[in-house]
């Protein structure tokens, strides 16, 4: 069928040579992982630790963070061998599109756009709670606005605003604006690990595992599909409580996958974009199980608090001044999530226009920064609108199964490029092949499993609509050969 043709290898390389749609290769190893890092390492750090010690795991909520990392370590290891064999941006969908067809590239282009523009907004919003209260711990209140009775978050609107200009400005710009924060940010963890330690008490830690105890059905369309298909009924602490608190603590890595998208933009792809996908989700992991074991060494699991565990209990210990440093962490740490799920998006956005499933002519680079400039501006008035304006709430979670979705697939992919196209040279090979794609397929699977029902439907809704899309225009200007009698820029007759 034609909507499963796929685009060779060879011409998804070629695309990227037409000078009006070249991005400029200006990234190194260094810059990607420091990429990974910054979109990483964000909330997940300074909150979730604590909840899902507290609720989950208890003290051995370390363990799942290395459970969670070595799920996510399978998917990266897929993701560094089809970003070494196709260094060109675009992600999953670039992949999707040279294994498994037109189609499937378009769902999961489309999932990610959901991924990354709600994420984006959805981190928006976070950043502009943590920055009103630092605000309020200085004595300066920030006035509220309405429009049209409607309130406006005009903190988390200004810095989308700041960071479309950053991005628009060249992505060398970019990577140098990431570092800076990172290293903030990283510099404020690491003095958190550190103070930490001496105020851990032993006693703490015992029972590392403690007792498991099923925890209440939840009902209705908010019930894991796993509890819903097969009747099981969440268990907290234990043995399996940390592999339920893994389902829940992977969400803290979402991220590292963007740094495929800059495959296009990096200066030896083949090499560095499997050190930069690796190097980042290897240094987080050690950062996020440092974090957890000081958390809950310092108070016993039960009274952590949900809002804010590590600056709660360094105040519980009489550091408050550590609980400041702590929100200027947060802050920091969300200015560069959001920033690069903002360059995820627009790389993503860009390859599939200059593909035309989308306007190709949107995918033009700007002359001089040598930016999609039109898709950032766009993506950044749309994330501006929802964090603006849209309370997002739950729909958080479509980001989890959008993310978990597009693992699936890459590492399907993998399997079948590895049979389609064997000649093809592949800087980094993943290792294991099928074996640990399918681990990695099953394991995402399992996960996704653990997402509500609700979550499901909503996910289905958006995939539909993305159907309508594509046969309604992406199916009659694709630019892949066989869809034109002529150059790229004739329609479909």
């Amino acid at each position: 069928m034609e909507i499963f043709r796929t685009k060779s290898v060879e011409q998804s390389i070629r695309d990227t040579e037409d000078p009006e749609h070249q991005l400029k290769r200006r990234l190194s190893a260094t810059d990607l992982t420091v990429f990974g890092i910054g979109v990483i390492v964000g909330t997940g750090i300074f909150v979730l630790t604590g909840r899902v010690a507290r609720e989950t795991a208890g003290p051995a909520v370390a363990l799942s963070f290395v459970v969670a990392a070595i799920v996510c370590g399978l998917a990266a290891l897929c993701y560094a061998e089809f970003a070494s064999t196709i260094p060109v941006a675009g992600s999953a969908y670039t992949f999707s599109f040279a294994t498994l067809g037109e189609f499937p590239a378009w769902i999961i282009g489309w999932d990610l756009m959901l991924e990354m523009a709600l994420a984006g907004a959805v981190v928006a919003v976070g950043w502009s709670g943590y920055f009103n209260s630092l605000m309020n711990t200085i004595g300066v209140n920030l006035p509220s606005v309405e429009v049209f009775n409607l309130s406006v978050n005009y903190p988390a609107m200004v810095i989308v605003a700041i960071l479309t200009v950053v991005l628009t400005l060249g992505i060398k710009l970019s990577s140098r604006v990431n570092l800076t924060i990172v290293v903030v940010k990283v510099a404020v963890i690491i003095l958190v690990i550190v103070a930490g330690l001496f105020f851990i008490d032993a006693a703490n830690f015992t029972p590392f595992i403690p007792a498991p105890k099923p925890t209440p059905a939840v009902q209705g369309l908010a019930a894991p599909l796993i509890q819903v298909l097969f009747g099981i009924t969440p268990v907290a602490y234990g043995v399996i409580g940390i592999f339920s608190a893994a389902a829940i603590v992977f969400f803290a890595f979402i991220g590292f996958d963007i740094v495929a998208t800059a495959a296009e933009e990096t200066i030896n792809p083949q090499r560095d974009l499997p050190r930069g996908i690796i190097g980042s989700l290897a240094i987080c992991t050690f950062l996020y199980v440092a974090v957890s074991l000081v958390v809950v060494g310092m108070q016993p699991y039960q009274q952590l608090s949900e809002d804010a565990p590590l600056a709660d209990a360094f105040r519980a210990v009489g550091q408050p001044w550590i609980a400041s440093l702590i929100s200027i962490g947060a802050i920091a740490g969300l200015t560069t999530v959001v920033m690069i799920l903002m360059l995820g998006q627009t790389r993503v956005l860009f390859a599939m226009c200059r593909d035309g499933l989308l306007p190709r002519g949107l995918a033009k680079v700007h002359p001089r920064f040598g930016t999609p400039a039109l898709i950032t501006v766009i993506v950044g008035i749309v994330t501006m609108l929802l964090s603006g304006f849209i309370s997002l709430g739950a729909l958080a979670e479509l980001v989890n199964i959008g993310t978990l979705f597009a693992f699936v697939v890459v590492s399907i992919g993998v399997i079948i490029l590895r049979r389609t196209h064997p000649e093809l040279h592949r800087a980094f090979r993943a290792p294991l092949v099928p074996l640990l794609p399918i681990l990695s397929v099953l394991a995402c699977l399992y996960l996704m499993l653990n997402l509500p029902v609700e979550t499901w439907l909503r996910f289905f809704i958006w995939l539909i609509i993305g159907v309508v899309v594509y046969f309604a225009y992406g199916y009659r200007h694709s630019t892949v050969i066989g869809w034109r009698s002529g150059t790229p820029d004739q329609p479909r007759p």
